[in-house]
């Protein structure tokens, strides 16, 4: 059965941040990459994400992802989608139980939301672009448009490149820092001039204290070091390779 890592255990609620181990990949995608968008086998994907359902007792076919596309949109689901019908959008919210909602990343921030009390979930992928346009605070509100109180939504980010291991170029410094002079904070000199250690998850974690929710956590996990457990979009090109396998975050409601 495949490796994950669950945090907090919260009533009728189950999540699970996966690893790459298991599944039925080969070669680059070597795991559990569940990632459609990859170059994959696109039967060794339907494995893996079948035995990621059985992990978490789902039916066949309620696991649902995006076609994620680094925005701030948030969608609701009242019903599991095919493949091909995934909306593009980079969040989702539901209130409907059996039904997994899970984000596909390989660097960027997996984050799931839970409100136990009104029975409402969310997941939303969580870039740099992203997180800066707001993805964070659209799910929080889809979840309030499904009855959520900010005060009792949990929040928990998972696996993803770290502090240390994420240089970036200067304009993207300017573009973060230009909205507001505070997120000078989550950056450091680079080793080359010009660049910068961005700290992603900060940021993220910043941006969900700011927006009110009951309670938040952060997983460990370096997606860029930790080679035998997650993919990398990162690692893979620093190594010219040609592709890259994504590892699901999952959140749903028990029935």
């Amino acid at each position: 059965m495949p490796s994950s890592s669950i945090i907090s255990n919260i009533h009728g609620v189950r999540h699970s941040f996966f690893t790459r181990e298991g599944g039925h990949s080969t070669g680059l995608y070597t795991g559990l990459n569940c990632g459609p968008g990859s170059d994959d086998d696109p039967e060794s994907i339907m494995k893996n994400r079948a035995q990621v359902e059985q992990s978490l007792d789902l039916d066949t076919g309620s696991l649902v992802t995006l076609y994620q596309i680094h925005s701030p949109d948030a969608v609701h689901v009242t019903a599991p989608w095919k493949h091909g019908d995934a909306p593009q959008a980079d969040a989702m919210v539901t209130d409907k139980p059996g039904i997994g909602l899970g984000i596909l990343t390989a660097d960027c921030v997996p984050v799931l939301f839970a409100d136990s009390t009104g029975g409402v979930i969310g997941a939303a992928h969580a870039g740099w672009k992203g997180a800066v346009g707001g993805v964070l605070e659209s799910t929080i509100e889809a979840m309030e448009e499904l009855g959520s109180e900010r005060s009792d939504i949990y929040a928990c980010t998972g696996p993803c490149i770290r502090f240390a291991s994420y240089e970036v170029a200067s304009d993207m410094r300017q573009q973060i820092v230009e909205l507001a002079e505070e997120n000078t904070q989550f950056f450091l000199p680079g080793d080359r001039d010009g660049h910068y250690q961005f700290d992603l998850t900060g940021y993220v974690l910043t941006r969900l204290a700011k927006s009110g929710v009951g309670m938040i956590e952060d997983t460990a996990g370096d997606t860029y070091t930790d080679e035998d457990e997650y993919f990398s979009y990162r690692r893979m090109t620093h190594r010219n390779e040609s592709d890259y396998g994504r590892q699901i975050s999952v959140i749903l409601l028990d029935r």
